[in-house]
This record gives structure tokens, sequence and C-alpha cells, in this order.
């Protein structure tokens, strides 16, 4: 399913909105650089109940994880350098489906019974299609997602530390409990003040010791990168530990890391960024942008060009392609740093993931069933981390690649129906904000008087 009718939907989708936006991800990044990264102190009074910059990082969160340190080491692995190639070329299609998703969001968002702002893909199927049973459905597969997706997240780092220092799986599955527990109970304003620090601390903090080492290897630096463009479209022999690859692998590998990496085109990014103050859509879309090529085009490319500038891509097989990042650390600051490090990040990585995937899993929940199942499930996945850490119920994380798939379907398509409305909110920005000039009053209506819910949940039926 990921391999070939994901690929083609998310790829496929995502040329057909860049063409409706007119490539609007392109067009204007200097003045999405401006208006994200050069604001971010900013202070506004527009309506929502986070800042712009604390929906970022809480989408940053969930995104930026296991995928971007031990994931794209088995692309290359599987693929060989020119799958970083394709992993960059899904994600400038996907900075756009991001932006379209978050523009969406914000349309069509909420206020609960909690006065708290809500929204994603089920409420813009809902309310801009009408396809109430759609939207059912993807609230329906992404509140199941969470329960193995959270499980998996937490096993990773409690194998981690037990390999790494001897701790039991339960001591570390009771610690996360704990402090995702303190958060989640907190709210999406507890959420986003946490992010909004821890964030950015581990991501400046991973690239900088990255950086040193690429810098440290800086001769091996353009062969590195005229193998990752070569090898993209000529296939690789095999070198050492690495057993060669076919141009398909590099393109399968490449397109499938990009993708679960940023998750454009999944629908999770709109739901914390539907809670965002801002008075336009596309202004708070532009963070989906940002968010997109940090994750995928920065932080993903370092870790490649980490792996491969070291060497230790032709030395450890696929089979151990995911302790190829710490292994490269290794190589400049010592044995046992490599390892420390990655344990230290891969836990605040997970910390981050897990308390924004029970947070868009509450939220499909109180969509279906009401604020009252909403925080009843907020329990379920609290204590799934735990069973998660102790290796308990693995049957169920195999339906996390299939649950994950039919909420892409589910978001994709009235994605793609509701190309319209994101022409028309995305030339009401540019007139408007970006000239200075008159725009569409209709545009205006969804940004600081959307109409509240009226009732509590909405039926599967």
């Amino acid at each position: 399913m990921w391999t070939y009718l994901l690929s083609i939907l998310l790829i496929g989708g995502g040329i057909f909105l860049a063409f409706k936006i007119k490539f609007f991800q392109f067009r204007f990044f200097g003045h999405m650089i401006h208006q994200t990264i050069g604001q971010i102190f900013k202070k506004n009074k527009h309506a929502g109940s986070i800042t712009p910059f604390q929906a970022f990082t809480t989408t940053l969160g969930a995104t930026a994880g296991a995928t971007n340190i031990v994931g794209v080491p088995v692309a290359i692995a599987l693929g060989g350098p020119g799958a970083l190639f394709w992993m960059w070329a899904v994600a400038l299609l996907g900075m756009g489906t991001r932006y379209c998703e978050i523009v969406l969001g914000v349309k069509y968002r909420e206020k609960n019974k909690d006065g708290e702002w809500v929204g994603g893909p089920q409420y813009y199927i809902k309310k801009g299609l009408g396809w109430n049973k759609i939207a059912a459905l993807f609230a329906f597969f992404l509140m199941l997602e969470a329960i193995p997706s959270v499980m998996v997240q937490s096993n990773s780092i409690s194998t981690q530390l037990e390999s790494s220092f001897g701790w039991s799986t339960m001591v570390t599955g009771l610690i996360i409990m704990l402090m995702v527990g303190l958060v989640v109970y907190g709210g999406i304003k507890r959420i986003g003040s946490v992010t909004d620090k821890v964030v950015p601390f581990m991501v400046l903090t991973y690239l900088i010791v990255c950086l040193i080492v690429i810098f440290a290897n800086a001769a091996e630096l353009p062969g590195v990168l005229g193998s990752i463009f070569l090898h993209a479209f000529t296939p690789i022999s095999a070198a050492g530990g690495f057993a060669g690859a076919a141009i398909g692998q590099a393109i399968r590998w490449g397109i499938a890391r990009g993708l679960y990496s940023n998750e454009a085109g999944l629908g999770t990014g709109p739901i914390a960024n539907a809670a965002a103050q801002t008075d336009h859509p596309s202004k708070q879309g532009l963070w989906g942008i940002l968010s997109v090529f940090l994750d995928t085009i920065v932080i993903c490319s370092i870790t490649g060009i980490t792996v491969l500038v070291s060497g230790v891509w032709k030395t450890i097989g696929a089979d151990n392609a995911s302790s190829m990042t710490a292994a490269a650390l290794s190589s400049l600051f010592g044995k046992s740093f490599g390892g420390v490090f990655i344990s230290i990040f891969l836990f605040l990585f997970v910390i981050t993931t897990v308390i924004v995937v029970i947070y868009y899993g509450e939220k499909q929940a109180e969509y279906l069933f009401g604020l009252k199942v909403s925080k009843g499930m907020r329990l379920v996945y609290t204590v799934s981390v735990f069973l998660g850490a102790i290796g308990g119920l693995q049957f169920i994380w195999q339906f996390l690649d299939l649950l994950l798939g039919m909420a892409v379907i589910c978001n994709v398509v009235p994605l793609l129906f509701l190309h319209k409305d994101l022409k028309e909110i995305t030339a009401d920005y540019v007139e408007r904000i970006y000239h200075g000039k008159s725009g569409s009053a209709k545009v205006r209506l969804f940004t600081d008087a959307q109409p509240e819910m009226k009732k509590e949940g909405t039926s599967m039926n």
C-alpha cells in the first residue's frame, strides 16, 4: 500500500495541489521565512488557543522523531545515497500539501465546549464537502492509529535505553507514562508551552552535533553530494557492508522515508494548527511549509549527509542500519558518545512525539463521541505508552501502517476535491496580505469569527 498506492496518491496529489496554488510554497518561500522565523516573538490577539509558533512546534514535535535519526540511515542502506534526492523531491511537494491541509483546517475550525479551537480533516471534509461518513472514517482510523503509534514509539526508546544503559523497560515505561501524562492532561495550551521550549532545543542541539561531524569530514562532502544526485538516476554497486542498490530502490526508500517522516498528507498537521491564533488561513499555512522544510530538507538531510561523509554506511550492513547515526558521531567524538547522545535525543524526540500523537487521537474521539469519551481515550493512550514500553500487545503494532494508510486516503482525496477553496484562499492572501490590496470578504468570514460547535460530538452515522 505504501510503496505503490499511497506514494502515487501523495505525489500525484502534491503535484495537482501545487498547480492549484500556483506553486505557492516556492514562489513565496522568502516571504514564508520572514512571516514565521522572522516573527517568532511577535504577539497577536487573533482568535485561537495557542500561538502560531506553539502550533508549529507541536506539529514539528510529532514529526521530528525516530525517523529522522534512524529511519534515514535505513533508507540509505537499502536505497543508496540517491534515496536522499527522492526524499528531497517528495518533501518539496509535501510543503505544498501541508500548507493546503492547514489552510482548510483553519478555515473550517470551530470552538468546542471547553472553549478550545478544534479542527482538522474531519471538519473540512464534513463542512466543505458534506462527506460525513468519510469525515467519521478519517477520525475513526486516526483515533485507533494513535494506540499502536504511541506503543511503537515508547518501545523504541525503552529497548534503546535497555541496550545502552541496562535500564528496565518497565522503569522506562513508567517514567515516560508519567511525563506524558503530566503534559497531555493540561490540554493543548500545556502541550504548546512544552513543545515551544523543548523542540527548538533538541532540534538545534542535534543539528549542531551532526554539523560538527560533517565539517570534520568536509573533504568528503563534494563526493557525497555528487553521489546523491548521480545515484538518484543510476544504480550503485556494492561496497563493504553496503549491498548495492538499483534506481527503483533509491526511489522507493527515499519516497517512503520522506512521506513517513514529515506526514504531509496524513492530516495530522491541521489538527494542532487549527488551534493557532491567526487572522488568515494562509498565514498559518506558512508555518506548515516551514515544518516540512525543517523536518525533511534540513533534519533528515543533515542525518543522511552525516552518515555518508563519515563512511559508516559502507561498513554497517542493512540489518544494523539504525545504528549508523550513532556510529557516525562516535567516529569523531568517541565510541561511547554516539550511543549515549542518540539515546538521550531519541528519548526527547519520543516524548514530544507521543504527547502530540495522544492529542491528535483524543481530538478524533472528541469529534466522534464528545468530550467525555475523548478524555477517556486520553487515559487509554497514556496506559498504552507503558504497555508499549514493556513490549505488550505487539499484535496491535501490525496495524500501524494500515491505519495510517487508510487515514491518508480519507484525507488526500477530499483535499483534492477542495481545490477551489484552496485556490480562492491563497489568491486572497497574495492580494490582500502580501500585496496589500482588497481581497475576498468570503475568506475573511473564516478567520476571527468562526461559528462555535453546536453539539458535543458527531455520530459515526
